[in-house]
């Protein structure tokens, strides 16, 4: 599939009082064509089937009308002042009189709220809170919104977040909007946080997003789930995109058999590179720079469905509500609604170092941040100049008392820290695997393209130093000294750090037409890596557990599932085969030898 150009010049406009970033809207509409396979999709689409997808506000409009009462319910970041005018204009032209019944009215104060999200944000000048313990019912003085309805309109609307709270059996329509919007309408400040009514600083606003908003609003829209009757997408300015929650349902039951691909999205950095710029069609490439891709983050990332050239994208977690088990098989009572395994890109290539950081160990990320796992990392490295590096490990006399202190003195004086007196340096070649269990200290230098293969938590990050640069904001980066120490492991030196954080590949099957390399991690490790390198064809079952993989080297592959499903994918995009799969064949479409990392649950 393919962007039809024409549509894209009207959708991609970067400056807009309702989103701040240089980054692409996603297309309404694409058009089919005869793509190479080896050409990197930003946009990848599943079938949905022929006229499932509908497209504007005139469609739904009359859907509307034509059921006289509806509640419309959605999610935080949607642009809900539009949406009702766009729908009041669609009434207006046929004469209908509306009554509209906002949420909005029912809510209790903005005091009120911020007093009982306070425990759960944390320090004012923390980027970290706890995820919450609250409901969304709480957020209201009464959600008994039906009472409101007025029989001599001809419609009535409940409209707005937890509009499906009233418990009425009218049907439901539920306004979704992606992660990555929802961002870059924050950072624009054209939208609020639940049951505010104030800007904030986008950090904070994040944060209160990431333990309060998201934690409430998912935990909603998992309950309603299965009594939705229409979903919308409303990531853009002048159209929606909807459909019936059935054909939904159908489309993920069906990924969640067969293999899916998430829609990445890209985000620039302080530090970041060129690479995805220079090699991945469709990217702005006016952006200053990309620092990294969300390859498959999926607390962040969505699903997108076609039907007669519109997309409409779901959020990732409605694949684990309606399929949870199909997805994650025999680990679904472990992680339940989350999906532990996250790849993702960091773009140093011709750009600069990440800064020197730990994550927290599992205890202190349970007790302090409310995660159920821990942000276990490793570094597969894609593609790396001749000077490549990645920092990993203490040197062997790490004294932690002096470390803090020139830690310390290079915070408020703004002084440059040789760090490599106290971390020790790597070449970084391609296929390298490093690993980064909870607690060890590291970095990526300039000169890489990283997989980072890790456990799915992805914000806990303790900067310690940041090269005594500025972000793109003008502004010094978060500093987390306090966080890190209580978190380092010091027995990380000297010679262990080769010996136990660089994996040393073993070939564990071996044929003239492939290899399959295991590349052993850690054992803080839940997750294994493997290297599949073949001519060919191979062939895998899933054994009731799901395989994340990328092509790391080589043009293009097929991979058929056991149900007959058939999906190309090229170098460097991320794909899923769930557990119900069964089993799959890959077959390499390039001329020379592909090379694909798989990633599994130990």
């Amino acid at each position: 599939m393919n962007i039809d150009t024409n549509l894209l010049e009207k959708s991609i406009a970067t400056e807009s009082p309702l989103r701040n970033t240089s980054q692409y809207v996603m297309p309404a509409n694409i058009r089919e064509r005869n793509a190479p396979p080896s050409e990197y999709d930003i946009y990848p689409v599943a079938q949905l089937g022929v006229s499932k997808i509908f497209d504007g506000y005139d469609s739904l409009g009359k859907y509307i009308a034509e059921q006289k009462t509806v509640i419309i319910d959605g999610y935080v970041g949607v642009n809900w002042d539009e949406i009702r005018k766009k729908l009041q204009s669609c009434f207006d032209k046929e004469g209908y009189t509306t009554n509209w019944i906002q949420t909005l009215d029912f809510l209790k104060s903005p005091d009120h709220i911020r007093s009982i999200i306070s425990p759960f944000l944390g320090e004012q000048s923390s980027v970290w809170g706890t995820r919450t313990t609250l409901t969304l019912s709480e957020f209201f003085d009464n959600v008994h919104f039906e009472n409101a309805l007025n029989a001599d309109c001809d419609i009535n609307v409940v409209f707005g977040i937890g509009a499906s709270l009233c418990q009425s059996s009218l049907p439901i329509i539920y306004l979704d909007v992606p992660k990555n919007e929802i961002q870059f309408r924050m950072r624009a400040g054209s939208i609020f946080n639940l049951g505010s009514q104030s800007q904030d600083e986008p950090f904070q606003m994040y944060k209160r997003f990431y333990f309060v908003d998201w934690v409430v609003l998912n935990s909603h829209k998992k309950n309603i789930f299965n009594r939705i009757t229409i979903m919308a997408d409303t990531q853009w300015e002048e159209t929606l995109h909807w459909t019936f929650h059935n054909n939904v349902s159908d489309g993920l039951k069906k990924l969640s058999e067969s293999v899916f691909r998430v829609r990445p999205w890209f985000e620039p950095g302080a530090w970041g590179g060129q690479w995805m710029k220079e090699n991945i069609d469709g990217l702005n490439p006016n952006a200053v720079n990309l620092a990294w891709s969300f390859e498959l983050i999926v607390p962040e990332n969505g699903l997108v469905f076609e039907s007669d050239g519109n997309l409409l994208e779901v959020t990732f977690d409605s694949l684990l509500f309606c399929c949870q088990k199909n997805v994650l098989g025999k680990h679904a009572a472990r992680f339940g609604d989350e999906f532990p395994i996250r790849f993702d890109f960091l773009d140093t290539y011709k750009g600069g170092n990440l800064s020197i950081q730990c994550h927290p160990r599992l205890k202190y990320i349970q007790e302090n941040f409310g995660e159920t796992i821990t942000q276990d990392e490793t570094y597969y490295i894609l593609e790396a100049d001749q000077n490549a590096s990645v920092y990993l490990g203490f040197q062997e006399d790490i004294d932690p008392v002096e470390f803090r202190k020139e830690l310390e003195r290079s915070q408020t004086t703004g002084e440059a820290l040789t760090i490599e007196n106290f971390v020790q340096v790597h070449p970084a070649q391609k296929h390298d695997l490093f690993l980064i269990p909870n607690g060890t200290v590291h970095s990526a230098g300039a000169g890489n393209v990283v997989l980072e293969i890790s456990a799915t938590p992805y914000i806990f990050t303790f900067k310690m130093y940041d090269w005594v640069r500025l972000d793109l904001d003008g502004k010094p980066r978060p500093i987390n000294i306090d966080h890190a120490f209580k978190n380092l492991n010091f027995d990380r030196k000297g010679d262990k750090v080769k010996e136990e954080l660089i994996s040393q590949p073993r070939v564990i099957q071996k044929t003239d037409d492939y290899v399959i390399v295991h590349l052993p991690t850690h054992p803080d490790h839940f997750y294994d890596v493997m290297r599949l390198e073949f001519d060919n064809m191979l062939k895998f079952v899933t054994a009731n557990s799901f395989h994340v993989l990328m092509l790391v080297e080589g043009e293009a592959i097929l991979i058929e599932t056991e149900n007959g499903t058939k999906e190309t994918f090229a170098y460097a995009e991320t794909f899923v085969v769930p557990a119900a799969a069964n089993s799959y064949t890959l077959k390499n479409l390039g001329s020379s030898r592909a090379k694909i990392i798989k990633a599994f649950i130990k």
